[in-house]
């Protein structure tokens, strides 16, 4: 694939932290899960940018203004023997779709998996987005249907935390 003329992707870096934030903030509206966002700017600060990043982010820009971004971090594959990338995060701004800028934030990420000698490349789709479903169904992904994901979080996660 061609990356579309005028596009580049950068590596995110502190300064980017609110438009991080935006991005996020954009994702969560179009997925309807809004009121599901308390990460901060001081959250994004420590965990990306701190003294042990959890994950790292690039930011897709068309003629040099911001229009995407992918937060990504590595997992492991004890059936491969080889880590991965989960993508957390894949955002293109609405009035930018369509133009191949997605696609190459993912193709970005398959080669920074192929140089990092991962063996995959996964990520969640909500069961509802047709439009993401049939975009990565285009691109050969394969939809896991047979594993689902599981979640503990807020007071269910700190209730296993403390074995009551």
């Amino acid at each position: 694939m061609i990356t579309p003329k005028g596009f580049t992707i950068r590596p995110a870096n502190i300064e980017d932290v609110s438009l991080i934030l935006w991005f996020i903030k954009g994702l969560a509206e179009y997925e309807k899960l809004s009121q599901e966002v308390i990460a901060t700017e001081d959250d994004l600060r420590q965990h990306l940018f701190g003294r042990n990043p959890k994950a790292e982010v690039v930011i897709g820009e068309y003629n040099s203004e911001p229009v995407g971004f992918a937060l990504f971090f590595h997992n492991f594959s004890t059936f491969v023997g080889k880590p991965g990338i989960y993508l957390e995060d894949l955002f293109v701004i609405p009035e930018m779709r369509g133009q191949g800028f997605g696609k190459s934030l993912l193709q970005y990420l398959a080669r920074l998996c192929v140089e990092r000698d991962c063996g995959r490349l996964e990520w969640a789709v909500l069961d509802w987005n047709e439009p993401a479903l049939k975009f990565y169904e285009s691109i050969g992904s394969r939809i896991m249907k047979e594993w689902l994901i599981n979640r503990l979080t807020g007071e269910e996660l700190e209730r296993l935390a403390r074995n009551s």
